[in-house]
């Protein structure tokens, strides 16, 4: 029911020893309110009902939070779809200059009016990731990345690792069993020039859903030629 929504999200929050911000709990409502009226008609999620999505898309997104400092970092949510994890990070983290990539204009136009409600400051982008990450203002410019798209990771690599700073981090949302999945992609990680840093797995408070954050450093800098066309990334993953 929408009466414990907010408290879905406080209690959760709190078992996670994430602080809200005071507009936090109107934030979250309005978010939920216009993803129920727009969601069936731009496809963003499968997943309704109040309880569901303060757990399954508010909480499961915030806990990224407790994977690193995101205070004052610069952040690019690659394939932001309805605008997880990006948003419900920047609505607990208002410090937070985040960017919004994705590659459909209902879902970009969807986030754009969306933050417009929400009153915050977001660029929200229309782009595909492979062609994006080789513009001059957004490669390597990014403290955090994050991504919780479908792919599998050595694709999903070839596409966020560029657009990471050096020294800076690719976060990728997976679920617990992705170890196969890491290990696939090892030879991409190296060849982006980064390397896997300890998972970070997790609960979802209220549920019995695990998942697993993948955390990847930038050590240097990713050779000129990636992200490669989709295509190509497609038929010969790194």
């Amino acid at each position: 029911m929408i009466d414990s929504f907010f408290n879905i999200i406080a209690q959760g929050a709190a078992i996670l020893n994430i602080e809200l911000p005071p507009e936090g709990e109107a934030a979250f409502r309005t978010y939920y309110d216009f993803l129920k009226e727009r969601g069936q008609n731009v496809n963003l999620t499968a997943i309704s009902g109040a309880e569901d999505v303060a757990r399954l898309h508010f909480l499961d997104s915030l806990v990224l939070l407790n994977t690193t400092v995101f205070k004052n970092t610069r952040i690019i949510d690659v394939g932001s779809g309805a605008g997880f994890p990006g948003l419900p990070l920047k609505i607990a983290e208002p410090s937070i200059d985040l960017t919004l990539l994705d590659s459909t204009g209902k879902r970009i136009l969807f986030l754009s009016e969306l933050c417009d409600k929400l009153n915050i400051d977001v660029t929200c982008l229309k782009a595909r990731a492979e062609d994006a990450a080789h513009l001059p203002e957004l490669r390597e410019k990014y403290d955090i990345v994050i991504s919780r798209a479908v792919a599998r990771l050595n694709v999903l690599c070839e596409m966020c690792l560029p657009f990471v700073r050096i020294g800076g981090t690719f976060l990728a949302m997976k679920g617990i069993d992705s170890s196969e999945e890491v290990t696939e992609a090892l030879s991409a990680i190296e060849t982006l020039s980064a390397k896997v840093e300890e998972d970070y797995d997790y609960t979802i408070p209220g549920t019995d859903i695990s998942h697993r954050v993948v955390r990847i450093s930038k050590i240097e800098k990713t050779p000129d030629k990636y992200p490669r066309r989709f295509a190509k990334i497609q038929k010969a993953p790194l």
